[in-house]
């Protein structure tokens, strides 16, 4: 429900409490939301959705595409449900200019343009939205009502405060399918009478069991990384570095550790009888979405250095 989480992180108290008590209320709804467009990958200066206010309706006017929007159809088609979109209220400003806005299911003028049909994680839809003249009750802003005055870059460290909240979520996801593929693969293996002796010095073991252990230690450490960065967001502290930190060792975690998964187990791993192909198929988002592995490494060695956006690209 990476919706709710935007709505949670960037919003004032009020809108907090107006949105997630629509989000809880009711039947189930789903949430999403909408950064990345064919343009704006993980540079969002350059992003072109705009939102404009009509002063006499007072509502904003969403036009632009958004594309890979993590359940998008749930929220805004098959559910009453919500979609956070971030947008610029001028091209020009870079930065400065991002704002996010609450865009509910059935709003006229968004459209779902296509779906895609991907490598792993089937059960999730994965769309692009298109917005066409879409407004919105000017309400819907996250944050300052006064998003056309953008002489600083609030609105867009708001933004990036909900990846504070979706880095460790995915590191979780991450983390599940490492365990799964983790946990099969030793069952497996004690199966047909290799099981690890943890007694033994690492050049003593065979070089299975050096790929278990290794597996082990990488899974380990992905997951105390990711309480870490959990408990802080629980205790609201400042978890930025934490939750690129996670997220970039679960997602390098995931991908090694269910391809070696698949390689341990044979062919059979790599059919479908089990699900170890599976896993391995819906490790690798985990490793590119809510930020790539290489951004999440820029955003670690800026901060552990000093060093500042424009000094480490």
């Amino acid at each position: 429900m990476l919706g709710g989480a935007a709505v949670d992180s960037a919003g004032t108290p009020a809108q907090r409490v107006r949105f997630l008590k629509k989000f809880t209320e009711g039947e189930p709804k789903w949430g999403a939301m909408a950064i990345t467009e064919p343009g704006a990958g993980s540079d969002n200066s350059a992003m072109r959705t705009t939102a404009v206010l009509d002063p006499e309706t007072n509502e904003w006017i969403l036009n632009g595409e958004k594309i890979f929007i993590t359940n998008g159809a749930l929220a805004l088609k098959e559910s009453d449900g919500l979609c956070v979109v971030w947008a610029t209220v001028d091209t020009k400003a870079g930065r400065a200019g991002i704002k996010s806005f609450v865009v509910e299911a059935n709003t006229p003028g968004v459209t779902i343009a296509k779906q895609e049909h991907k490598l792993g994680i089937r059960a999730s839809d994965t769309v692009a939205l298109h917005f066409d003249n879409a407004r919105i009750p000017f309400d819907n802003v996250l944050g300052d009502p006064e998003v056309q005055q953008v002489e600083s870059r609030k609105g867009f460290l708001g933004a990036m405060k909900t990846f504070d909240a979706s880095r460790p979520a995915v590191a979780a996801s991450a983390i599940g399918i490492a365990r799964a593929a983790l946990e099969f693969a030793k069952e497996k293996l004690a199966e047909e009478g290799i099981v690890v002796d943890y007694t033994k010095a690492l050049h003593e073991m065979t070089a299975v069991e050096r790929d278990v252990i290794e597996m082990e230690a990488r899974y380990k450490g992905a997951w105390l990384l990711t309480l870490r960065a959990t408990a802080q967001m629980a205790h609201g502290e400042s978890n930025r570095l934490e939750a690129s930190m996670c997220k970039y060792r679960a997602g390098d975690a995931v991908t090694w550790i269910t391809q070696k998964a698949v390689e341990l187990l044979g062919p059979k791993g790599y059919s479908r009888e089990w699900l170890a192909e599976k896993w391995m198929r819906d490790a690798k988002i985990n490793d590119i979405y809510e930020g790539t592995k290489q951004i999440n490494q820029l955003i670690v060695a800026r901060s552990l250095l000093g060093y500042s956006r424009r000094e480490l690209k």
